[in-house]
């Protein structure tokens, strides 16, 4: 599901990274400064390889020697970051809803069915400031999912939680895992999730 060929380069740092894997859920594995985010952010449009080519599913994110660099907006990112980084002055209902892209009929992630598969119903009328580290990833998995993207990417959305939470939010992984089956990419320092939630591991030196 995943095709990757690229070099990348920002100031002194420089790598190449060859990936060729069908695994529907791949966990990127190494050490801090390996490289392992910026592979995510060339995948989502956000850092440009200096060449290569990007291919998820199928279907052509970049490709420099045919001039291929699709925009952010068009490559159907879903993105979960290490901080939930959601809208302070939104509550969760509406920090949900303003990752839903397209129109219902269309949408694949109806917003009933992520708040059902997250167990957020509860907190939808709660100002974020007021949720934990668990309940706010969980809200940050929600909003990707209702921006319906073709691929999750998650960069050590856990690595803020302390080992409790890290326990309790597991098991919505592995149900968005189960159930949503989207391809996904997950990134993280810690082999308990990894091995919990990927179907293969590539280790970046």
């Amino acid at each position: 599901m995943l095709r990757i060929d690229i070099q990348l380069q920002r100031g002194e740092f420089r790598r190449h990274v060859c990936i060729d894997e069908d695994a529907r859920v791949l966990a990127l594995v190494g050490h801090s400064g390996a490289g392992k985010t910026t592979v995510l952010n060339a995948i989502a449009g956000l850092v440009r390889p200096h060449a290569g080519r990007i291919e998820v599913d199928g279907r052509c994110l970049f490709d420099s020697e045919h001039g291929i660099d699709l925009p952010t907006h068009q490559r159907r990112i879903g993105y979960v970051f290490q901080d939930a980084r959601l809208f302070p002055h939104l509550d969760v209902r509406r920090n949900l809803l303003y990752g839903r892209h397209g129109q219902p009929a269309g949408m694949r992630f109806g917003f009933d069915a992520v708040v059902e598969l997250l167990g957020i119903a509860p907190l939808l009328s709660r100002r974020t400031r007021n949720l934990s580290g668990g309940e706010a990833q969980r809200v940050a998995i929600g909003r990707a999912l209702l921006s319906q993207p073709a691929i999750l990417l998650f960069d050590e959305p856990l690595s803020s939680l302390d080992q409790a939470r890290r326990r309790e939010l597991i098991p919505y992984l592995q149900r968005v895992r189960d159930e949503i089956r989207l391809p996904a990419i997950y990134v993280s320092h810690h082999p308990e999730e990894v091995q919990q939630l990927a179907d293969a591991i590539h280790t970046l030196d």
